[in-house]
């Protein structure tokens, strides 16, 4: 029999932990598959890893692995995605906003033969304008700015078939942005949309500085435009600046006009200056990720790991680079 893994990372989420848990399998239960459940901790400071060594203990079909700190979200996925021995693999998170009914509807387009499905969020209960404005404005500029296509709304709840995970686990980035990779693997894809719930408790772990990493490691892996587009400030500050030296030069020996040039070389300076700041901060973001790219330091690393016999087992210290 076939095997399906779901991959759920979690952050300090003992109140959703459970009640998920027994949403997947009241929804599985339909699917002639077996299945197991991964769940890896990202460091939770709550009763989060209690809790899963409990089901552990009661459930064979539930795994969790604990990583040693807090990596992130997207490298939490990764490490699940390693882990995963499925056939087909679904990432999702375990807040209860990536709807489990919608499990048997994800592995019965991969029967159709499709070998990423990826759901689609028209919108999500609850949240405010603010998320859902910045959001559409960043996948707006990141389709612009790349040579990758995004569907607006995308999100980490999809279906992996075997061979698309394995392609995956080639990906070796330590700013990772799982959206992107999806789109730049090709394989055979759909979409599935869907309307997210509000969270069952607790809050949102996303705020707004990661949402603004996480923008920024998606258009930084995808797109050189920020680069260029310093050079081109760069270029017409450059011409602007020729310009005005012509017309002082113009004025000091074809006129009697007394040039004010302390306000004129102040404006020039401070623009200027804000400019090549502006520019050498867009060459300093991408030089400090090919910075952490060649350290080659592992990308996580599990301290522990939840099996069915309830023991936490600890791991060697071969992290996963």
């Amino acid at each position: 029999m076939k095997l399906i893994s779901i991959v759920v990372p979690v952050f300090n989420e003992q109140e959703n932990v459970k009640v998920f848990y027994q949403a997947v399998c009241k929804y599985v239960e339909s699917v002639e598959y077996s299945f197991e459940l991964i769940f890896v901790d990202d460091g939770s400071t709550d009763e989060t890893a209690i809790i899963l060594d409990k089901l552990a203990q009661q459930d064979t079909r539930v795994r969790a692995l604990l990583l040693a700190r807090n990596f992130g979200h997207q490298i939490a996925l990764t490490c699940g995605l390693d882990y995963a021995k499925g056939d087909a693999v679904i990432t999702m998170d375990g807040d209860m906003q990536h709807p489990p009914e919608m499990l048997p509807l994800l592995i019965s387009k991969w029967e159709d033969g499709f070998e990423v499905v990826q759901t689609i969020r028209i919108n999500t209960e609850g949240a405010s304008w603010f998320k859902k404005a910045t959001s559409g404005m960043f996948y707006r500029i990141i389709n612009e700015m790349s040579n990758i296509h995004i569907t607006e709304g995308g999100s980490d709840f999809r279906l992996l078939d075997r061979a698309a995970v394995e392609t995956l686990k080639n990906f070796k980035e330590k700013a990772r942005f799982i959206r992107g990779i999806i789109s730049d693997i090709g394989y055979r894809q759909t979409y599935i949309e869907f309307i997210a719930p509000e969270r069952f408790a607790g809050k949102s772990k996303f705020s707004i500085k990661k949402m603004a990493n996480f923008a920024l490691d998606g258009i930084t892996a995808y797109s050189k435009v920020p680069l260029r587009l310093a050079f081109y400030l760069g270029l017409l500050t450059g011409l602007l600046s020729l310009f005005v030296t012509v017309n002082v030069v113009y004025i000091k020996l074809f006129t009697t006009e007394a040039v004010p040039g302390w306000a004129t070389i102040a404006a020039s300076v401070l623009f200027l200056g804000g400019l090549q700041l502006m520019g050498l901060g867009i060459i300093g973001e991408y030089i400090g990720r090919i910075f952490e790219e060649v350290k080659q330091r592992p990308m996580y690393w599990v301290s522990k790991e939840l099996k069915s016999n309830g023991e936490m087992k600890a791991k060697k210290k071969d992290a996963i680079a």
